[in-house]
């Protein structure tokens, strides 16, 4: 959010000035992957990247995280977050883990729209049919807000775990990181984890602690870059809500 964004910069740029202390510009993304990284030992993961704002499958290669595959229109966690409004599931903690624990109690599974696109995947679709069915499938006892949330869960998380399938074939990986606030679901982790024991990979997760935004992922990526001998200048300080992760040159990496 652009605000938050310039509101940071700003406090930055005064306290580098202050207390003479070089200033780094981190990509949000970047700190997610790093974090993860670090706290799980990935050595060089396929990782996918999942939260209200983001959706995206990435791969390291030459100096860059390349973008394999990302939504093409609303975040996973945006759709979880709104189709929550729909039920009018409570905020408290957040909308997403009460999604996650009226899953579990989810018995019937309500066919919904499935859609990848190559390595992309869509959300508004399957968003806007579930929007337009629910009160009528709920009013008749067709289903439950258990099986919703069970059905739209296994569905987008489907969508996901194939592109990240697709995304390791296509570099030859044995590893999956999942990061980002959604990355700490636990249906997600099991999904993704059936996938790679069947390929004969290793999956790399955490938990809320790590998963969801949090400064000190911001801290290690930006003490790799400074490792690495990068700075920004005042000049360069500007901020971006679109500074894409595959923007990025990644110099602390071989």
């Amino acid at each position: 959010m652009g605000a938050p964004l310039a509101v940071v910069a700003a406090v930055a740029r005064t306290v580098a000035q202050l207390w003479d202390k070089p200033l780094l510009g981190v990509n949000h993304c970047v700190g997610h992957i790093e974090m993860g990284r670090m706290v799980t030992g990935a050595h060089d993961p396929t990782v996918l990247y999942v939260s209200g704002g983001n959706t995206q499958v990435i791969a390291y290669s030459q100096r860059r995280y390349r973008i394999f595959g990302e939504t093409i229109d609303i975040a996973v966690g945006n759709c979880l977050d709104r189709f929550a409004r729909v039920l009018k599931i409570s905020n408290d903690p957040s909308p997403g883990y009460n999604i996650e624990q009226m899953a579990k109690k989810g018995q019937k599974l309500v066919e919904l729209p499935y859609t990848v696109k190559g390595m992309d995947v869509s959300f508004s679709g399957i968003l806007s049919h579930i929007e337009e069915v629910s009160h009528k499938m709920l009013a008749s006892g067709e289903c439950t807000p258990e099986d919703l949330c069970f059905s739209l869960q296994e569905t987008v998380f489907a969508m996901l775990v194939e592109i990240t399938e697709r995304a390791m074939a296509h570099c030859g990986s044995q590893e999956v990181l999942i990061v980002g606030g959604v990355g700490c679901n636990l249906r997600l982790q099991e999904m993704m984890g059936i996938m790679c024991e069947e390929r004969g990979a290793k999956l790399f997760a955490t938990d809320e602690r790590f998963c969801i935004d949090n400064g000190a992922m911001i801290a290690q990526a930006g003490w790799e870059m400074f490792r690495s001998g990068q700075v920004t200048t005042l000049e360069d300080s500007w901020i971006t809500q679109r500074y894409r992760t595959d923007e990025v040159e990644v110099t602390w990496r071989d």
